[in-house]
């Protein structure tokens, strides 16, 4: 058998359990170097998804994550975490996980390889043209997700394959494959190292890079988050008062009345404007406020 690339022996530190701890930092650490230079690699793939996917998004597409394992659980945190970030519907971010929710918090051995759950799983979700499937395995061989695959090709949605070894049957059948060569983990076959760290940086590049072209940043500021807690009802109210230049109180009365809606209030501070007219401007310019405001004289 020719071992795949994230499976094989590292000729790096053979002599890994003789290290003292600082020496085993400092070579994980020193190892994971590898991981952003394997993202830094297909920074093209990864602009040619973002502009694949946003007019699927702006249709009303969803983001529907797809893995097992390490490679799953990264999926649904990514998928988890655009709710808050950027007030992404939760119903438009979906995490398939192969063994189901429980698998989130306890490895379920074997459900990676039945093909025919994750075909029916991503079935379930009744995929449409306009739905972003991203396929995420480190080998790029796991059964669920090439079952996921094919079902997401058949309805005719977008396929992004993510996996961590050339030639990987998950990138080569998707409609966009991005391939994070990150090579022989330190630890042999351990996709939670590097190639797990490579998964990462890529997913968020990617959900990222899209809700800010779907006007969900205002210059470099997270301006579409929901202040769900007391952290960000304070961080709400700075982002108004750096993006306006208006003063703590007046940001503040500004958040009140618009329902604690950043993007809102920015309008209504920069334009001088009531919320209904704000709300009316941000609709008209597809929610950015930078359109918002300039298709009315205001930069």
């Amino acid at each position: 058998m020719n071992p795949l690339n994230t499976e094989s022996p590292s000729p790096l530190h053979t002599a890994l359990d003789e290290y003292g701890s600082l020496e085993l930092v400092a070579a994980f650490v020193d190892d994971q170097q590898r991981a952003l230079a394997a993202v830094q690699a297909v920074a093209p793939l990864l602009a040619q998804a973002v502009d694949a996917a946003l007019p699927r998004l702006r249709a009303g597409g969803r983001l529907i994550y797809v893995g097992a394992g390490t490679s799953g659980r990264l999926g649904v945190l990514d998928s988890v975490e655009l709710g808050p970030t950027f007030s992404w519907p939760r119903e438009r971010a979906l995490g398939l996980l192969a063994g189901g929710e429980g698998a989130m918090f306890v490895a379920v051995e074997g459900a990676e390889d039945d093909a025919g759950q994750g075909a029916a799983d991503l079935r379930a979700t009744r995929p449409d043209p306009n739905d972003v499937v991203l396929l995420i395995a480190a080998s790029g061989s796991t059964p669920y997700v090439l079952g996921a695959l094919e079902a997401a090709r058949a309805a005719g949605a977008l396929t992004i394959g993510i996996a961590n070894n050339p030639g990987a049957p998950v990138a080569a059948g998707a409609g966009i494959g991005i391939v994070l060569d990150t090579g022989p983990e330190l630890i042999s076959g351990s996709t939670r190292l590097k190639a797990g760290t490579a998964q990462k940086i890529a997913l968020n590049t990617l959900s990222s890079a899209l809700m800010v072209r779907l006007g969900k940043v205002y210059g470099n500021l997270m301006v579409d988050l929901r202040a769900t807690n007391a952290k960000l009802v304070r961080r709400a109210l700075a982002l108004t008062m750096r993006a306006t230049g208006a003063g703590e109180a007046q940001a503040a009365q500004a958040l009140e009345r618009c329902g604690r809606r950043v993007k809102v209030a920015i309008v209504m501070l920069r334009a001088g404007i009531d919320t209904d007219e704000a709300l009316r401007r941000l609709e008209a310019a597809e929610g950015s406020v930078r359109a918002a405001l300039a298709d009315h004289g205001t930069p």
